[in-house]
C-alpha cells in the first residue's frame, strides 16, 4: 500500500471577517489522504473551498483547526516549512505571477538558487525540467514572449526543478486556452506516469477529472465525493445539485438511457462512449 504524502484531518479554515461580520467557515472538517505517486483531481464551484484547501497542502494557508502532514512533517512547524515546500510544489491560475526572470532558464533556476542548490546541480536540474515539460527549445526565449499554455509549462518546470515529490496544481488550466489546457495536462499526465510525482489538480473543468486515478468533489467547505472517475463522475443528478456537470460522454449517455437505449454511464472517454453507443444500437 503506497504511504500518504499527505495526510489532512479534522482541517478547518475560516477566512479573517469583514469588520462587524462573523467569519465563514471555508473548510469544514476536512480528512483527507493523498498516496504517494497518485493523480487526483478535486473539483468544485467557485467558492467550494477546493483552493483553500489546496493551499493547505504545501504551507501558503495554516490549519485554523485540526492537521495537515506533508510526508510526516507538520505544516504548523515553522523549522519544517522550507522542506514541506521543497516536497510539494505549488503552480497556480496565472502563471505570469510565478515568471520572475527575463531568460526561460534563469526563471526555472531561480527556486534552486533559493535552496542553495550548487550552480553545477543547478544547470542539471535547469536542462532535466525544461525537457520534462517539452521546453527545451525555449531555454534562451524570454517568458513574456510565450503562449499561456508554454508559460504555464515553464512555471511547472521551475516548480520541477526544486525536485518535488507532489505538485498542486491550483485552477493552473483555468485563464489557457484549450490548447493551452491539453499541453499542461499532456505534460503533468507524463510527469506522474514517468517520474511518479503525485499530481493534485484543482479544477472547476469535470472534463479534466476524466484523466485522474481519484476524484474528490467538494462543496460549501466539505468533501462530498471521493473515488475513481468511473464511480464520481457517473453521479449527474448529485453533481447537477451542486452545481456541476458530469463530462459530455456521461451526459449524453444518461440523455440516451433516459430515452431507453441500454447504455454504460461509466464511458468516460470518446471512443469508448461511441463503442458503447454502437453496441447498443447494434442490440
Amino acid at each position: 500500500m503506497p504511504k500518504p504524502i499527505i495526510q489532512i484531518e479534522k482541517l478547518t479554515f475560516a477566512y479573517p471577517p469583514d469588520e462587524g461580520k462573523e467569519p465563514v467557515p471555508a473548510l469544514k472538517g476536512i480528512d483527507l489522504s493523498i498516496e504517494q505517486g497518485s493523480f487526483v483531481v478535486i473539483l468544485g464551484h467557485n467558492g467550494s473551498g477546493k483552493s483553500t484547501l489546496a493551499k493547505h497542502m504545501n504551507a501558503v494557508l495554516l490549519p485554523g483547526g485540526g492537521k495537515v502532514w506533508v510526508s510526516g512533517m507538520d505544516t504548523t512547524d515553522e523549522s519544517l516549512l522550507l522542506e514541506v515546500r521543497r516536497r510539494v510544489g505549488m503552480v497556480f491560475q496565472n502563471p505570469d505571477n510565478q515568471i520572475v526572470a527575463n531568460v526561460v532558464e534563469e526563471d526555472v533556476a531561480f527556486g534552486p538558487e533559493n535552496m542553495g542548490v550548487p550552480t553545477e546541480e543547478i544547470q542539471k536540474r535547469v536542462t532535466a525540467a525544461l525537457k520534462a515539460v517539452g521546453m527545451e527549445e525555449f531555454t534562451l526565449h524570454a517568458p513574456h514572449h510565450l503562449s499561456g499554455g508554454q508559460k504555464q509549462r515553464i512555471a511547472i518546470a521551475g516548480v520541477i526543478a526544486m525536485e518535488p515529490a507532489c505538485i498542486v496544481l491550483d485552477e493552473s488550466t483555468a485563464m489557457l486556452d484549450p490548447m493551452g489546457r491539453r499541453e499542461v495536462l499532456e505534460t503533468v499526465q507524463k510527469l506522474n506516469r514517468e517520474k511518479g510525482i503525485t499530481i493534485v489538480l484543482i479544477t472547476h473543468h469535470i472534463e479534466e477529472a476524466v484523466l485522474a486515478d481519484r476524484v474528490v468533489v467538494m462543496d460549501s467547505g466539505s468533501v462530498v465525493m471521493d473515488g475513481p472517475p468511473k464511480e464520481v463522475l457517473v453521479r449527474v443528478e448529485e453533481l447537477r445539485a451542486i452545481g456541476l456537470t458530469s463530462p459530455h460522454t456521461v451526459e449524453l449517455l444518461h440523455g440516451l438511457r433516459q430515452d431507453g437505449f441500454d447504455v454504460p454511464l461509466d464511458a468516460l472517454g470518446i471512443r469508448e462512449c461511441a463503442d458503447a453507443i454502437a453496441a447498443s444500437l447494434k442490440k
